[in-house]
């Protein structure tokens, strides 16, 4: 086995704030959503809570943004294949999930310090990050304080499309959170890719060893 530091420190604390702040933000969120179902804390305790929470994460958001803008680090998810690469590896990362991993078969993909995504993983983060993070961030804030973004609102069809839209994506991230985890207990060890992100290094075969 060898050590390839793949987790800087900014994202391993990025990674971490902004789990326990979904979380955070699924609870009171059931709270909020179902009253009377659920008796966590009293809901406007819960409405507070998921208010400061959310704005935490947005700007812990804007801290990973820019850690990946203004590094090299942004290689990562770009790695420098051309989209027929790009899309073989989907698909041969596709089978082993489906088909390979239940079988034994080793993982197609080897990790190395700017390739820690497979091509699965690099397409499924992009649009977590740059396109539902960034929509349920913007439709919390505008519930937040539906006066003051009465016209915003108004714009996207009435507040029942917007709740709607952040219903939907609070479903979203309450399955992603269950298959991250799950995921991330497939490598060498069950708790090899958790300890990578407390400590920075994954450990890897001489030859590159696959990651989930």
């Amino acid at each position: 086995m060898k050590k390839i530091y793949v987790h800087p420190l900014p994202v391993r604390v990025w990674h971490w704030v902004n789990a326990a702040g979904f979380v955070a933000l699924i609870v009171t969120g059931l709270q909020i959503r179902y009253v009377g179902v659920f008796d966590f804390m009293p809901f406007r305790a819960a409405v507070q809570w998921h208010n400061w929470i959310g704005f935490v994460l947005i700007a812990n958001f804007f801290v990973w943004l820019g850690f990946y803008l203004f590094t090299d680090k942004i290689r990562v998810y770009h790695p420098e294949l051309n989209p027929m690469e790009h899309f073989r590896g989907s698909m041969r990362q596709l089978q082993y999930y489906g088909y390979g991993l239940f079988k034994g078969d080793p993982n197609p993909f080897h990790i190395s310090a700017y390739r820690k995504f497979n091509p699965v993983q690099s397409m499924t983060y992009q649009v977590v990050m740059m396109i539902l993070v960034p929509v349920q961030f913007f439709t919390g804030v505008v519930l937040w304080d539906t006066r003051m973004f009465s016209g915003v609102i108004e714009f996207f069809g009435g507040i029942r499309v917007v709740d709607t839209i952040h219903v939907l994506i609070f479903i979203f991230f309450v399955s992603y959170i269950i298959i991250h985890a799950y995921m991330g207990a497939l490598g060498h060890t069950p708790s090899a890719h958790y300890k990578a992100m407390f400590t920075g290094w994954e450990e890897a075969e001489e030859t590159g060893e696959a990651r989930h």
